[in-house]
């Protein structure tokens, strides 16, 4: 028996998730992967900051407020490094 989910195929969700984060100039990301699991969508991919990655989430759970969303969404460190590399 095959399971039959509500509303539009996978690959519509993750391209409208993706043009919504895009094309936003509050967010401008591209640089998330969008993966339906069990229970909702999942999203991965790296920001710079918890502010950012809030926002996403807030976006995506506005536009699609029947998914269960996960964040695996992780902060990049950009500060300039405070010590001097050297090398031999």
């Amino acid at each position: 028996m095959t399971e039959h989910r509500a509303g539009p195929p996978d690959e519509y969700v993750e391209a409208e998730i993706h043009r919504l984060l895009a094309e936003d100039p509050a967010v401008a990301e591209q640089g998330i992967t969008v993966v339906r699991r069990d229970r909702g969508l999942v999203l991965y991919g790296e920001v710079e900051s918890p502010h950012r990655r809030e926002e996403i989430l807030r976006r995506v759970a506005e536009r699609f407020p029947d998914e269960p969303i996960t964040s695996d969404i992780g902060v990049i460190r950009t500060q300039a490094p405070t010590q001097v590399e050297e090398l031999p």
